[in-house]
């Protein structure tokens, strides 16, 4: 999974304040009572005003996706002259973890060739923070961003294994029929580190099921049927407790 520490994502509020002399309207008065935190929540990306670097990383890996879900073949990087020129250099690509920065790291995950379907390496991201932080309407902003119609599910609350699996395969095997777009889905799991851990075990065994090629038994067919089929869509998790 591909771990993204987040930080402040809240909004910032409008400096514009009432007028204290001014009249009070009675409609105002009596109209719902709306919070700060939702009526200047971001709801855009260029809104958000995380760190960058964690709102860059979790939308260029969204954008890996795209070859399978939107049918967007992945651009090819041209290599630099300069690498061809000076082979001795390339050691340095060579060199143990430990020497290189978390960006570097990073980037490598999210520079990593596509796997046999298509499919970024790592299927899913994982969001951790602090309560209050914005990490949900991070991640809610980035899909809508990427073209994607963000179903968010809590963890905590299904507690049952087989709801939590059928969610799950709800989410990411069906386009959304609510409007004209009908945009492929982007399932966010929040409160996934209070989800029990059968249901953690069903999240892996969809992660990991492979498609079973070369193998043209009816047998085969009906158990891939039963157990249903490969994870097309993104899923993005959110945690306090890493």
């Amino acid at each position: 999974k591909l771990i993204l520490s987040c930080s402040c994502l809240e909004s910032e509020p409008s400096t514009e304040s009432p007028d204290p002399g001014g009249d009070v309207d009675p409609e105002e008065e009596s109209a719902p009572h709306c919070l700060w935190v939702d009526k200047f929540t971001p709801r855009r990306y260029i809104e958000l005003l995380s760190d960058d670097y964690t709102n860059r990383c979790l939308l260029k890996w969204l954008k890996l996706w795209d070859t399978v879900v939107f049918g967007k073949e992945k651009a090819v990087k041209k290599g630099k002259p300069s690498t061809a020129a000076h082979p001795p250099f390339s050691r340095s690509k060579e060199l143990p973890n430990k020497w290189k920065t978390k960006v570097q790291l990073t980037e490598e995950i999210l520079e990593a060739e596509l796997d046999q379907h298509k499919r970024p390496k790592y299927k899913v991201a994982l969001l951790c923070g602090p309560p209050g932080l914005g990490k949900t309407t991070l991640a809610h902003v980035i899909a809508r961003h990427a073209g994607y119609n963000a179903v968010e599910m809590n963890a905590s609350d299904d507690r049952s294994p087989e709801v939590f699996k059928t969610r799950i395969e709800a989410a990411t095997q069906m386009k959304s029929v609510l409007g004209a777009s009908e945009k492929p889905n982007c399932l966010i799991i929040d409160e996934i580190d209070g989800a029990p851990a059968a249901s953690i075990s069903v999240l892996l065994n969809i992660i990991h099921r492979k498609d079973v090629e070369g193998e043209g038994a009816a047998g085969a067919g009906r158990r891939r049927q039963r157990e249903g089929g490969l994870l097309l869509r993104p899923i993005i998790c959110i945690c306090n407790d890493q």
